[in-house]
């Protein structure tokens, strides 16, 4: 795929996703240069780490913080269903014993009716392998062809190469659905959440984690907080989470901190352009020290909501 220099057709200019508002302020100005070619599936991927290039904006309604405008969804999903990601499935161990607490959590606040688990966004199908070892019927879909094919050489899981509205599946035919730092990457959440309502049998459980800019992490670090993404087109707090969830049907039970696992290095080589000068220590101190294959648990306001479709 070639990188493409975005010209004024390729951006679309959206109302607001909770309250569909068209009112808002300019939180931070867009600093993509409009010379410069977008490569698409290297921005859009699942370890997509490109700082956040356009402009900010917040719901002058609600308080809904979204990007306004964005490139157009279509060139987003070019960019998610080509290209490779041996960073993001060389933490895959990691990334497991994360699922396993986040389901103890889960069943921990409520049980889901029956067994049937959907994972949207499945990337290379970690959690799907973490629902079946628990007893859980896994399907998923995931737009990534490449992680499609890794879920299925290394977990022998069959993914559906698309998105939630590709699925052929029956209203009412899910027990268990799950978005893992997902629902921020769509172009309209509001959607994807009635469709999974649809989707989810009587009494079903939503399950979703989002980086929330409502955090004390995100409100310390500012501009360097490390979700302050191109990849990301909404950032949620409680508030709006809690709204949208509410107007699509489903009633929260529990929000809560979202820890994750992850190799030490890749740790530090994620946060290092973050950390300026101390970044750089910190990556070469794990090197020298032998660190990096320790397991890390980290939080920078990575949040849990567990919902019942109400």
């Amino acid at each position: 795929m070639s990188a493409t220099a975005p010209t004024e057709s390729q951006f679309e200019s959206v109302p607001c996703n909770v309250c569909g508002s068209d009112a808002y302020r300019v939180v931070t100005p867009s600093r993509r240069d409009p010379g410069k070619p977008v490569d698409l599936a290297t921005v859009f991927r699942s370890s997509g780490d490109e700082p956040l290039q356009d402009q900010l904006v917040q719901c002058a309604a609600c308080g809904l913080f979204y990007v306004r405008p964005r490139l157009r969804w279509e060139l987003i999903l070019e960019g998610y269903q080509g290209g490779s990601d041996l960073n993001f499935v060389s933490q895959v161990a990691f990334r497991e014993r994360t699922f396993e607490r986040c389901l103890d959590r889960v069943e921990a606040v409520a049980k889901p009716p029956g067994t049937r688990v959907l994972d949207i966004g499945a990337a290379g199908g970690s959690f799907l392998a973490v629902a079946r070892e628990r007893g859980y019927q896994p399907s998923g879909c995931e737009p990534s062809a490449w992680m499609c094919g890794f879920a299925k050489d290394h977990y022998g899981l069959d993914l559906h190469p698309g998105t939630l509205f590709d699925l052929p599946l029956a209203e009412g035919s899910v027990d268990l659905l799950t978005l893992w730092d997902v629902l921020e990457h769509t172009p309209d959440p509001r959607a994807v959440l009635d469709r999974a309502r649809s989707l989810l049998a009587p009494g079903g459980l939503l399950v979703l984690t989002y980086p929330d800019y409502g955090s004390l992490a995100a409100r310390l670090l500012g501009a360097r907080w490390p979700f302050l993404l191109t990849v990301h087109l909404f950032y949620f707090n409680r508030n709006t989470m809690g709204e949208l969830l509410k107007r699509a049907g489903f009633a929260p039970l529990r929000f809560r901190a979202h820890l994750q696992t992850l190799e030490m290095s890749y740790v530090a080589m994620r946060g290092a352009p973050y950390l300026g000068p101390l970044g750089g220590a910190m990556t070469k101190t794990v090197k020298v020290l032998g660190l990096g294959r320790l397991p890390f648990h980290y939080w920078v306001g990575q949040t849990m909501v567990v919902a019942r479709k109400a």
